[in-house]
């Protein structure tokens, strides 16, 4: 039987630093709920708005699937691998941090914020080789449709990552429904609303509000307005 967690938008964690505002769907920072430390094997969804020309310094991670997804403007990356490039709206990046990277992530513009999502999933295999992948998206494939963005597959659409997951990038006319078919049997999904409203097997959702769903196979997704949304599914089980 279909189980579900619902976590409206204006329960999620929320620090301004000023040159962040920050919210995040799980536990992260200062911000501790010990009821949203992860769902399966995604451990963080921030939505974060960087004012212009600030970030974040050098850091480092090690042994975590960290995708980006930038909603407005650009972020410059750098990182002890030698990549430095600048990601926009409509790119998406995944770093590997595996064996352990250093990077930083800065908003190059003088005068225009950037909002983003970044996420983070445990990875399935430890201690990989870091590695990078940006690439640019076709948003017209997301209207009215699920868009792939990320799979556990190199040859797949979309970059890849080291975890049975996989993600989708939707645009839907108000009145739009589609079915979503569990691509590995035991995973989860967590849908993850941008803009406008839509409804999941009969759950109303706004945006910014985000619904955790294990043991299913398929999922009707009707925009009860004009909607933007990311599906993630996830292995549900931490290796």
């Amino acid at each position: 039987m279909k189980n579900t967690v619902l976590h409206k938008a204006n329960t999620r964690g929320h620090a301004n630093h000023g040159w962040l505002n920050a919210y995040h769907s799980f536990s992260f920072a200062s911000w501790y709920n010990p009821e949203r430390v992860q769902f399966g094997t995604l451990r963080v969804l921030n939505d974060d708005t960087v004012a212009a020309g600030m970030g974040f310094g050098t850091h480092p991670h090690d042994n975590m699937e960290i995708i980006t997804i930038p909603l407005e403007g650009d972020l410059a990356h750098k990182d002890s691998m030698g990549n430095a490039a600048t990601i926009k709206t409509g790119d998406v990046q995944v770093m590997s941090a595996g064996t352990g990277i250093q990077h930083s992530e800065f908003n190059p513009n003088a005068d225009l914020h950037t909002k983003l999502f970044q996420i983070w999933l445990f990875p399935k295999t430890r201690n990989v080789e870091p590695r990078y992948q940006q690439i640019t998206l076709d948003v017209t494939e997301q209207k009215n449709n699920f868009a792939q963005i990320l799979s556990p597959n190199e040859d797949d659409a979309g970059v890849w990552i080291h975890q049975d997951a996989w993600f989708h990038l939707a645009d839907f006319d108000k009145d739009f429904s589609k079915t979503y078919e569990l691509k590995r049997k035991g995973n989860g999904m967590y849908v993850f609303v941008i803009s406008g409203t839509i409804s999941v097997d009969g759950q109303e959702l706004e945006t910014r509000d985000g619904l955790g769903i294990t043991d299913f196979e398929t999922l009707d997704i009707k925009a009860t307005s004009d909607a933007k949304f990311l599906l993630m599914e996830i292995n549900y089980k931490r290796e």
